[in-house]
Formats: structure tokens, C-alpha cells, sequence
């Protein structure tokens, strides 16, 4: 089943870090902060144009990132976003 994105949430366009180039953004924008391509609604300007970066195109919403609402799906994409940051690694 597919799941259609809540309206007014953009928790995957602030939450997750993007390293690839964005337009207006050569070098990509750092987690927590929101995409400047968001309009005044939360919804993507770059939604269905060949410039959105690959990584939001491949990001589909599904109950367990989206939760019940917009804070959740924010606190789940951060702890995802947290874990999955290059760090020392376990000998």
C-alpha cells in the first residue's frame, strides 16, 4: 500500500542531510535544516523536475518513517539521520 505524504510536514525536506548538489546549493544542506526549495505550504518546488537530487526522489513515504504526525516523522528521520553518520568505526 502506498502511502500519500501528510500535508505540512517537509520532515523528510529538514530532517535527513543532503550531500549531493542542490540548486543554489552546490554542496548540499546540513541535517535539521530546512531545504530552501520548500514553499510557504512545506511542499517541494523541485517536486517532478529533473533537478531534485536523487536521494529525495528516492525517499517514499511509509508508516514507520511518517508516524503519526509531522514530530514524529521529524524525530525518526534525525535518530535514522544520527545513526547513519560516518563515525570511528568498532575494531
Amino acid at each position: 500500500m502506498s502511502l500519500a505524504c501528510r500535508p505540512g510536514c517537509a520532515a523528510c525536506c529538514i530532517a535527513p542531510s543532503i550531500t549531493s548538489p542542490l540548486p543554489g546549493l552546490p554542496q548540499g544542506k546540513p541535517a535539521g535544516v530546512p531545504c530552501p526549495h520548500l514553499d510557504e505550504d512545506l511542499r517541494c518546488r523541485l517536486f517532478g523536475q529533473p533537478e531534485r537530487p536523487a536521494v529525495c526522489s528516492s525517499l517514499a513515504p511509509e508508516p514507520a518513517m511518517c508516524g503519526d504526525d509531522r514530530w514524529q516523522a521529524l524525530h525518526f528521520l534525525h535518530t535514522l539521520e544520527h545513526a547513519t553518520q560516518p563515525g570511528p568505526q568498532p575494531s
